[in-house]
């Protein structure tokens, strides 16, 4: 199959996108350079949902960090994915979590190599943007997954879960734990993480309910989805606030290392604990009583349906345009407003249900 040329130029690159918080070797950014970003997924050419799924691709997933267990289990979905679907897999990425320009030099590689499809999980919304529209003007599609992109960088979103539905049910699993009333804190990753912010906008929100009118958030942390970081931050939350009763941790490394510190602490079972993590890495905080309940997704299925729809859009069955549908596996996925297409509803995990996942 004849792949597309690169005919671009870092002239070209400079007139696209980014946010200020990363410069690529092209260029720098401005104010209304962001704001071009904010409309709607970029999306091409007549769908056709009846279209032959192409064999042969190759998709190049981009997560923020390498040997992050919780991307290794998302990848290792698309890759099983792709597999399945007759495509090729890859995946390239920083070390870092918070390592945006290695993010931009990644999907720069990715470009160069002119694979088919980029699956890519953000670091920042803004700081990909002018690599990713120089990778769709080279006719490669570009899919985000579980953090994502300002809309007009990418031709479609595969969501984890509603974002309003993880932010207020976070929420409402530790106020049911701390009985409504007293200090909490959230640890989060990064400051620019988009889906941590979005979740926490939703947080935010659903404490304005009256039901909440004795709980106080008092400060959010950021531990940067580094183990030690977070670590450290969750024994400066609980030394700055001696009265804390609850911490949100909407990361699964942060709720890790928030677990481990309150597990050799005073401070096990009396501050309750919740957020997003994994089975595995939260089966002895639940058996030993630091952690009464907390939730995520399947990342291996979020992987699988980020593989599938980077397919699809390649395949031409789907574009990003709302009202789309596409096969993946026995589900049939609706895209809905920007591009977005979500997984499903998130699972609560607590002592009765962790035994049966493996994850």
């Amino acid at each position: 199959m004849r792949k597309p040329s690169l005919r671009r130029t870092c002239a070209a690159l400079a007139a696209g996108t980014s946010l200020a918080l990363a410069l690529t070797a092209c260029g720098g950014t401005t104010k209304n350079d962001v704001k071009a970003d904010d409309g709607s997924a970029a999306s091409a050419g007549k769908a056709d949902p009846n279209a032959a799924t192409k064999k042969g691709l190759t998709v190049g997933f981009l997560p923020k960090q390498v040997n992050n267990p919780y991307f290794t289990t998302a990848d290792k979905g698309g890759q099983q994915a792709l597999a399945e679907l007759g495509s090729t897999y890859k995946e390239v990425g920083p070390s870092s979590a918070t390592d945006t320009s290695g993010q931009v030099s990644y999907v720069n590689t990715l470009t160069q190599q002119q694979v088919n499809g980029i699956a890519v999980s953000a670091q920042d919304p803004g700081a990909l943007c002018t690599a990713l529209k120089q990778a769709m003007s080279n006719g490669i599609k570009v899919v985000t997954y579980d953090s994502d992109t300002n809309p007009g960088c990418r031709n479609a979103f595969v969501s984890q879960a509603s974002a309003e539905d993880l932010g207020r049910t976070e929420v409402q699993l530790l106020a049911r734990q701390i009985g409504y009333k007293g200090e909490i804190a959230i640890l989060s990753a990064a400051q620019t993480a988009t889906n941590q912010n979005t979740w926490i906008g939703y947080m935010k929100d659903e404490l304005k309910d009256p039901r909440y009118k004795d709980i106080k958030l008092v400060k959010i942390a950021y531990g940067n989805d580094d183990a030690q970081q977070s670590f450290q931050q969750t024994q400066g939350l609980l030394q700055e606030h001696p009265d804390l009763k609850g911490i949100i941790s909407p990361t699964t490394v942060g709720i890790k290392a928030a677990a481990q510190y309150l597990s050799g602490s005073k401070y096990k079972g009396k501050v309750r604990l919740t957020g997003l993590g994994t089975p595995n890495d939260m089966r002895k905080y639940v058996k030993n009583g630091t952690v009464d309940a907390f939730e995520l997704w399947d990342p291996a299925k979020l992987g699988d349906l980020a593989a599938r729809a980077a397919v699809a859009l390649a395949s031409g069955q789907i574009t990003g345009k709302q009202g789309q549908t596409f096969k993946a596996g026995a589900t049939t996925y609706t895209v809905g407003k920007d591009g977005v297409i979500t997984l499903g509803k998130p699972t609560v995990f607590d002592a009765k249900n962790i035994g049966q996942f493996n994850f």
